[in-house]
């Protein structure tokens, strides 16, 4: 969500298994995000973000999964200086297509995926003519762990590290950048899966090291809401495909 001191972020989520041997998933999203000033620390001060997303996972091995997704991002711009009103023009686009690709070791008692993932970021104005910034290839490395802090798998915490680096092409001038680490995202979620209900509850927090010789912290509180097979397939075991953003 850009500079800020803090930030919120919710997003609701339906997944749906689309066979009966949970090799494809399918995950379709709604977020919406609100930060800080730069010079305050209310999370809910300016509007900054609206995400919907859709991807499909599909499990290709026990230990493998992979998945595509295309997702649409409106994202308020602000000026740099007090008072920190919205730039001309107030808004930028983004169509975003994405891979990801998993190795996934688990027990009982834990579940480690260290996961690749490779984007494609276009960028518009509100009336879309074309960015300075025309697009960027984007990386994504993210190391993950689950705890089951309960046989049944009801309650749990998930925390992961993930480097970003990217390289951009610019309109004016016509030229790449360099390929290039940018940030760090640092999360911690509590995830609750009542068996009573077709739900998922994750409560967590990113804090999002921004930079490189003089870095920035964002710190993000954010609560996501997926509503499991909705559309039939429910059985009773607990599947995770990893918190939504």
């Amino acid at each position: 969500m850009g500079q800020a001191h803090t930030a919120e972020w919710l997003a609701v989520g339906i997944r749906q298994d689309l066979d009966s041997l949970k090799k494809w998933q399918s995950m379709t999203y709604l977020g919406v995000g609100r930060k800080s000033n730069p010079t305050d620390y209310n999370p809910l001060d300016k509007s900054s973000i609206l995400v919907l997303n859709q991807e499909f996972y599909y499990r290709l091995h026990k230990h493998w999964q992979s998945s595509f997704a295309v997702s649409y991002r409106r994202q308020d711009e602000y000026a740099d200086r007090y008072p920190y009103e919205h730039e001309d023009p107030a808004f930028e686009q983004e169509f975003r297509a994405y891979g990801r690709f998993s190795y996934v070791l688990e027990n009982a008692r834990f579940k480690f995926v260290p996961t690749f993932r490779q984007e494609f970021r276009k960028f518009y104005t509100p009336t879309f003519t074309r960015e300075a910034e025309s697009f960027q290839l984007r990386s994504r490395v993210r190391l993950q762990l689950t705890l089951n802090l309960d046989a049944a798998k009801v309650h749990r915490l998930i925390i992961s590290s993930e480097q970003l680096f990217s390289a951009s092409k610019l309109s004016a001038p016509s030229q790449w950048t360099g390929l290039a680490y940018h940030e760090s995202r640092f999360v911690g979620y509590y995830s609750l899966a009542p068996k009573s209900l077709p739900f998922i509850f994750d409560v967590g927090y990113m804090a999002n090291r921004l930079g490189t010789t003089s870095p920035s912290y964002v710190h993000y509180i954010a609560l996501d809401v997926i509503w499991k097979n909705p559309f039939g397939h429910r059985t009773t075991q607990r599947t995770h495909v990893g918190n939504l953003e």
